[in-house]
């Protein structure tokens, strides 16, 4: 009953009806094609994006392989020239140890040379001279000090370059692995896929990192290390050829001065030998000389006082004559020989005692200068027995690289007497 006592509502026309009839018909074939327009333009959008996706996809794997491809071929390059720095420092430091072998190897003949310098210092008298020997002695020790001054140079080369050559390989090795670790990188970006577990979105990924770098500037950090190890190792080459010249260089001259101071050591000895025999045979000629002065003395002194004898007999005949008496003192003609065999007597003497004079001052100069001989043939003993111990010595310095086959000059040398022709080794 309520019901039906509440008060109707608002009625329409049929006119607004059908209007409203006709306006749900109308937007509801408009939402319609609004609707499939959209459906249509989406469509078309999915295959678009699809395509472009797929595209992107594949235009981003290809970019990835080509990097990945240059990245090896780079790292690849460096590594070749990673390996030849290596090569270029094993081999310099192999000339460097040859170098420091050569300059070690000096040591002995400056020993040497020292050594018989001063050997040869202690001489004495005259035969301590400024001869030959010394000067050659001398110019050997000052080339041996400039050669190990010039190898300590060469060595000390080697090592700052080997230092440019490590810095250079440490810089080659830091950019190989770079690459390696970037290429890691890039081959795992490649093999990433959309159903890859891996994949997920992240936080500001269009954000440019610090400290990266355009492909200009990669591409010549590269090139510059190369560029850098290249410059390098041909100045190690250029070094150890340098090296290996200069060592060859210096041997030779350290072996032409060694020959030249044992040839004038060889000599030298020679000529004391021949001096030393020389004095031998003066000696031995003024011994005898001295034997003969010395019987010639007594023969001297034997005549003297027999001339003597004959003075006091023919003064003792004249002092008892003046004893005859009267006219029987006559100055006959015995009183006049026997004047006449005294005054002979009395020149006779005089000319014996002054050649006795003679004979025992020539006797004393003979015995003095017989005495200063024997003290300088000690000395020359004494030196030819140093230069024997300087040949000795230097028998150290013999080097392998001689063979037999080298033809020996022998130049002829001939004492100051004459007695005989000496060959001389040279």
């Amino acid at each position: 009953m309520s019901a039906l006592l509440a008060k109707p509502s608002l009625r329409h026309s049929v006119s607004e009806w059908n209007s409203n009839n006709q306006q749900l018909s109308a937007t509801a074939e408009h939402e319609r094609y609004v609707s499939n327009v959209i459906r249509q333009e989406g469509r078309s959008l999915r295959n678009e994006t699809n395509c472009k996706t797929t595209c992107d996809d594949t235009d981003t794997s290809r970019r990835l392989s080509d990097r990945a491809w240059n990245v090896a071929r780079w790292k690849e390059t460096l590594e070749t020239c990673a390996q030849k720095v290596d090569e270029e420092m094993d081999a310099l430091t192999l000339c460097k140890e040859q170098t420091e072998q050569a300059l070690a190897a000096t040591s002995v003949p400056l020993e040497v040379s020292s050594e018989c310098l001063t050997l040869r210092d202690s001489r004495r008298g005259f035969e301590l001279a400024h001869d030959p020997v010394d000067v050659q002695l001398k110019k050997e020790v000052e080339l041996i000090e400039r050669v190990q001054q010039v190898l300590q140079q060469c060595i000390e080369k080697a090592f700052e370059h080997l230092c440019v050559l490590q810095e250079n390989r440490h810089k080659l090795t830091g950019d190989i692995q770079n690459k390696t670790d970037a290429l890691d990188i890039d081959m795992s970006c490649l093999s990433l896929t959309i159903k890859s577990p891996q994949i997920s979105l992240k936080t500001n990924p269009l954000r440019i990192p610090p400290g990266s770098s355009t492909p200009q500037e990669w591409l010549q950090f590269s090139q510059y290390n190369v560029a850098c190890a290249q410059e390098a190792m041909q100045v190690s080459q250029q070094m150890r050829e340098d090296m290996s010249l200069t060592r060859a260089q210096l041997q030779n001259e350290l072996d032409s001065r060694r020959r030249a101071t044992e040839f004038a050591l060889r000599k030298r000895n020679h000529h004391e030998e021949q001096a030393r025999d020389e004095l031998e045979w003066q000696i031995k000629n003024t011994e005898d000389e001295i034997a003969e002065m010395e019987s010639d003395i007594h023969g001297l002194d034997a005549d003297l006082q027999a001339k003597t004898a004959s003075l006091k007999l023919a003064h003792t005949r004249l002092e008892n004559r003046t004893n005859r008496p009267g006219m029987d003192l006559c100055r006959d003609e015995v009183q006049y020989g026997l004047v006449n065999e005294v005054h002979q007597l009395e020149a006779t003497i005089m000319a014996l005692k002054q050649k006795l004079s003679e004979a025992q001052h020539s006797l004393q100069k003979m015995k003095l200068h017989h005495s200063r001989m024997l003290q300088d043939l000690s000395r020359k003993q004494e030196a030819l027995s140093l230069e024997q111990r300087s040949m000795t010595t230097r028998t150290r310095l013999a080097s392998p690289s001689c063979s037999d086959k080298t033809p020996v000059l022998l130049v002829p040398l001939t004492n100051s007497s004459g007695r005989s022709n000496l060959q001389l080794l040279a």
